[in-house]
């Protein structure tokens, strides 16, 4: 994968954002989404990080080689269109031409799109999948339309005016992908990504919000004796996460160097910076992108959060990585490309920083919300919760409108049956021959 573009791809890990998830909170209670979602970001997160090895004393190697037989697969980037990225950049890196275009270009050629122009070069088997891939978006694009449109029970909208709210290709040509595409995915992945890290903060305070508002909630349903065990539990619980080893400031020499003798088996005394990031540079591609990053954090955060004990959140000990990672890359990332290189790294184990850093605040010394906050965001939560009830209402009015037409049918079937029957008995009184299923005649021969 050529970094420059592809560190588009290698920027964020799997988040809360896909698509289908969008199209599920019309089918279900959006609350139970809500920590269905947060519980599929930790496990999603967990498996996504790489073990350093620890029995391979790397301080002997001067240069650390890729193995270019190993394919090693880029993180997914959370995108909802995220697999379409990472095909449309692998089809361009076969061409010749593109491949050395895009290695020579930095990163601002790539934003502004004047690397879309060379699109037009590309050979004609290369626009040739290009242009299947599109088709195959664009065909995914509406299957989901058409869940989210039947999960709302509605008909009669114009798919292609939906078709608008993406912004990764251009709609008005499904079938042919063009420059305008390339440039329009460029774009939009790099916003999103941008935009990444403040949606999944946004998206934690949510999530603290609605924990205590759950919690007065079910203190409400509790007599004055059995709400003051419950405030005295959680305050208990409160001051015994609160109470932990110290947290070294991330990315400062002693929190490198506590990486550096725990966690890769190494003397202390030896440490060096270059090697450090030879080691850590998983991928052996010349940078530590943020999945990188944030394994190095993962030492720290044993110290605040162990998922064995109650009192501690995974949900939290998640966004504490993520603010680790974000306070390093706003420190050591000079050009604001998402990766950090050798050369970022080194001069900032130069700044006094590196040697005397100020103290790290952990989430349990911060306030994630005023009152004044959780108080609207529970008028909001009263509102959904009136809408979804309505909803039920209707539906139940429905169903029992359906029922009361099945009642009626089967008492009008019943008492069809009962007049045939009766019919019947007549006509056999009379002496004349039962009529069959169609109303025929039946004739019983004589013996």
């Amino acid at each position: 994968m050529i970094v420059t573009f592809g560190m588009l791809v290698y920027s964020v890990k799997t988040s809360f954002h896909d698509f289908t998830i969008i199209i599920s909170l019309f089918q279900m209670r959006w609350r139970t989404i809500l920590l269905q979602y947060c519980f599929l970001l930790i496990t999603c997160l967990l498996t996504a990080l790489e073990a350093v090895p620890i029995d391979i004393d790397k301080t002997k190697v001067q240069n650390i080689h890729p193995v270019e037989s190993a394919k090693i697969e880029p993180p997914d980037t959370g995108l909802y269109y995220d697999e379409y990225l990472k095909q449309v950049i692998d089809v361009l890196e076969t061409d010749k031409h593109f491949r050395e275009k895009l290695q020579k270009a930095d990163i601002e050629e790539i934003k502004s799109g004047r690397l879309s122009k060379e699109l037009d070069l590309v050979s004609h088997h290369v626009r040739t999948k290009l242009d299947e891939l599109k088709r195959q978006e664009v065909g995914r694009l509406r299957m989901l339309i058409k869940a989210k449109l039947d999960s709302l029970q509605d008909i009669g909208m114009d798919h292609q005016a939906l078709l608008k709210q993406f912004d990764h290709l251009n709609h008005l040509n499904p079938d042919k992908f063009e420059s305008t595409d390339l440039d329009m995915l460029i774009k939009a992945a790099t916003s999103d990504l941008e935009n990444y890290d403040k949606t999944r903060h946004e998206e934690f305070k949510k999530y603290e919000m609605m924990k205590e508002h759950e919690r007065r909630e079910y203190l409400k349903t509790l007599n004055e004796e059995k709400r003051k065990e419950e405030e005295s539990k959680f305050e208990e619980m409160k001051k015994k996460h609160e109470n932990h080893p110290k947290v070294n400031h991330p990315g400062s020499k002693d929190q490198l160097k506590e990486v550096w003798e725990e966690t890769d088996g190494l003397d202390p005394n030896d440490f060096d910076p270059k090697t450090f990031f030879k080691l850590h540079d998983v991928n052996s591609d010349g940078f530590l992108d943020e999945q990188e990053l944030e394994a190095l954090f993962t030492k720290e955060l044993e110290k605040v959060y162990d998922p064995k004990n109650e009192e501690d959140d995974m949900v939290e000990m998640e966004e504490e990585r993520l603010r680790m990672r974000e306070h390093v890359m706003n420190e050591v990332d000079t050009n604001k490309d998402r990766l950090v290189t050798l050369e970022e790294f080194l001069k900032a184990t130069e700044k006094k920083e590196f040697l005397e850093p100020d103290s790290w605040e952990t989430l349990d010394q911060q306030q994630f919300f005023t009152e004044e906050e959780l108080k609207e965001y529970e008028n909001i939560i009263a509102l959904q919760e009136n809408e979804l009830k309505k909803k039920a209402d209707e539906l139940q009015k429905q169903k029992e409108e359906l029922q009361r037409q099945h009642d009626q049918l089967e008492a009008q079937k019943l008492e069809y049956h009962q007049v045939i029957q009766q019919m019947e008995q007549k006509k056999l009184q009379q002496g004349i021959p039962p009529s069959g299923p169609a109303g025929e005649l039946k004739f019983e021969p004589h013996i």
